[in-house]
């Protein structure tokens, strides 16, 4: 394995917590004698550039510094490679290093862990999402990867308002988009296509694809998902009531919502969603509108654990 070890860092993750984090990061695996090469980008499309090419050169391994934002650009140049990730988190969700049971927030043992790591080849082959538009498939070689959650529905609306909102900053923002949300909210008419069986035709709340089991800071909305089983855990929170929505919702922060018999649990390697005006996010990120195709790639990304 080469000795230069790449750090992907995104300075302003966790209201500025990764600039401040790339510093002990650096030290720790500068301490375990790699030579360090730090990747900014003048934004995301220049930095995975950048990435891409420190791995076509053969870096030993990428060390993302961030939040789940910079770990979703990492998959984009690492998924398929022989190149692992490790991941300092310092953003503001982290939901990736809490499913992987890595550090969160503490960049110093992230950074020790990744070295110790990486000398003693210590890596965990996991799963990746890979979603394309429907009409492509995601089998064809194309599309997104992603780690954790795929999501549309009510949870993707909220994204999508609280995106379009100036003010006010910060969680509080998507506290109100939630709120403007649910005064609008009706359950959404999909098609919901598992493996190649037949078309599941039903009203849902949302429906939430995990190879990962949280999303959004901790929201176990596919708690029971297992990132290296090669299948997703497709939760879908069926036809139901404002009233019922807002019971259920709160739920999701310990999993405790798969047991309410408004949701359904498949488990499925394959899944296409159908559904008009519903935009698709995964690992926090918009994707574009459904209908799309997410499939399971089954030890798509070797992390340093």
């Amino acid at each position: 394995m080469s000795a230069e070890i790449t750090l992907l860092v995104n300075p302003t993750a966790g209201r500025g917590r990764g600039a401040h984090a790339a510093q002990p990061a650096a030290s720790a695996l500068r301490a375990a004698g790699f030579c360090v090469r730090t990747v900014l980008g003048a934004d995301a499309g220049d930095a995975l550039a950048r990435l891409r090419t420190a791995v076509r050169e053969g870096t030993g391994a990428v060390i993302a510094v961030g939040g789940d934002g910079v770990v979703s650009l990492a998959l984009q140049a690492l998924a398929g490679t022989l190149v692992p990730l490790g991941v300092v988190a310092v953003g503001t969700g982290n939901d990736f290093a809490r499913a992987m049971g890595l550090p969160v927030s503490e960049p110093a043992q992230a950074g020790r862990l990744a070295a110790e790591a990486i000398k003693e080849g210590r890596v965990r082959e996991i799963d990746l999402g890979r979603v394309a538009p429907a009409d492509a498939g995601a089998g064809s070689g194309g599309g997104t990867w992603y780690g954790t959650v795929l999501c549309s529905g009510f949870d993707s609306r909220v994204n999508d308002r609280g995106n379009r909102m100036r003010l006010p900053a910060g969680r509080f923002k998507y506290d109100l988009a939630i709120l403007a949300e649910l005064a609008a909210f009706r359950p959404f008419p999909y098609r919901i296509t598992l493996d190649d069986g037949p078309v599941i035709e039903t009203e849902a709340a949302l429906v939430a694809v995990g190879n990962g089991s949280s999303y959004g800071g901790g929201m176990r909305i596919c708690a029971d998902a297992v990132p290296d089983d090669g299948l997703f855990d497709v939760v879908v929170v069926g036809d139901c009531s404002r009233s019922t929505l807002l019971k259920v919702f709160p739920r999701v922060y310990k999993g405790t919502h798969l047991s309410h018999p408004q949701v359904t649990v498949h488990r499925a390697a394959k899944i296409t969603l159908e559904a008009a005006g519903i935009t698709a996010y995964a690992d926090g990120e918009p994707l574009g509108p459904l209908p799309v195709t997410a499939a399971c790639v089954p030890a798509a990304l070797r992390l340093l654990v």
